[in-house]
């Protein structure tokens, strides 16, 4: 008889989300060794070393029927992402540019009033791209530039560490799509100030040493997103469903495919991880060790007393970004 968390795990294994985390493998095939130097592709960004710290350099795209039903939220999110990226690193956003495809007039200027507005909310401006309103679909993609002093990165998690997850629960479903969003309504509300103090959490705790590694809750959910930092890690993990910050009345398995605007997963040394929670918690986001590292090289998940394996990247890589 199939337990209820093996079935679970299976529908998430099955989803387009982590099949298109997939398709990295193929791109990693053709361009992987391009690559040269300390640049490592597989993180939120590329880390660029650059005088006494590095540069963040990373870019977005969204799939034309987001844009075409959610205009003014697809511009938002172009910034919104983008700097939850450069966050994941431990950096700060210096700018972003755009590159917009649109077939109707109308549409093009709510895609870029959401991002003229995330560019407002998040205080990243926008300093150029491309437009192009007389296409036959509606696309947009968004590059950002950060600056980092000290780094947080996919590859440096290492066996025994704890496993945080830090969300941001004040929030509420973009229905159709799997969007929890606790950004929006706090830029419409007058309250972006918030926004960028919680983003600065992540660079605080950097150069602070708390911890080396972390990954921005991704399309690919909870699980997808600890999945890809082991993987880049070389390890394994053990997570926890209960302890994984939760809004109420969300289930278990829409939850584990939701894409958060503000959730992180982090890893630290047991002595470091309480500090970690604390900044979290004193700013009003939830945060809970939900698992730990370990070497296995598999992705155990454990609920209700149940236990199964959702990913063993010995047998099946992801990305194929592993070291």
């Amino acid at each position: 008889m199939v337990s209820a968390l093996a079935d679970m795990l299976h529908t998430l294994r099955q989803g387009r989300a982590l099949g298109a985390k997939q398709d990295i493998a193929k791109a990693m095939n053709i361009l992987g060794s391009d690559v040269r130097g300390p640049v490592r592709m597989g993180d939120d960004c590329a880390a660029i070393p650059d005088g006494d710290g590095y540069l963040l350099l990373a870019s977005e795209g969204f799939q034309d029927s987001f844009v075409r039903a959610m205009p003014w939220f697809a511009g938002y999110c172009g910034v919104m992402v983008n700097a939850s990226d450069i966050a994941a690193m431990g950096g700060r956003p210096v700018a972003v540019v755009d590159a917009l495809w649109s077939d109707e007039s109308d549409i093009a200027a709510s895609i870029l009033t959401g991002l003229h507005d995330g560019a407002r909310a998040y205080e990243v401006p926008v300093v150029g791209g491309h437009t192009n309103m007389r296409s036959t679909h509606n696309s947009l993609s968004v590059a950002i530039l950060g600056r980092a002093r000290s780094l947080l990165s996919s590859f440096d998690a290492r066996a025994g560490e704890m496993l945080i997850a830090a969300i941001d629960l004040r929030g509420r479903w973009h229905d159709p799509h799997p969007f929890w969003d606790a950004s929006s309504a706090l830029y419409t509300a007058g309250e972006a100030g918030r926004l960028r103090g919680d983003l600065a959490l992540l660079p605080d705790i950097a150069e602070a040493g708390l911890s080396r590694a972390a990954k921005d809750i991704s399309m690919a959910g909870i699980l997808g997103t600890a999945l890809m930092l082991a993987e880049c890690s070389a390890i394994g993990m053990t997570i926890t469903l209960d302890d994984i910050p939760r809004p109420e009345n969300a289930p278990m398995a829409r939850w584990l495919s939701a894409f958060p605007s503000y959730g992180y997963l982090l890893t630290a040394e047991q002595d470091n991880a309480q500090a970690i929670i604390d900044r979290f918690q004193a700013r009003g986001i939830s945060a809970a060790i939900i698992g730990q590292c370990n070497d296995t090289n598999k992705l155990d998940v454990v609920w209700d007393g149940a236990q199964e394996t959702f990913w063993d990247l010995a047998v099946t890589p992801l990305m194929g970004c592993a070291p």
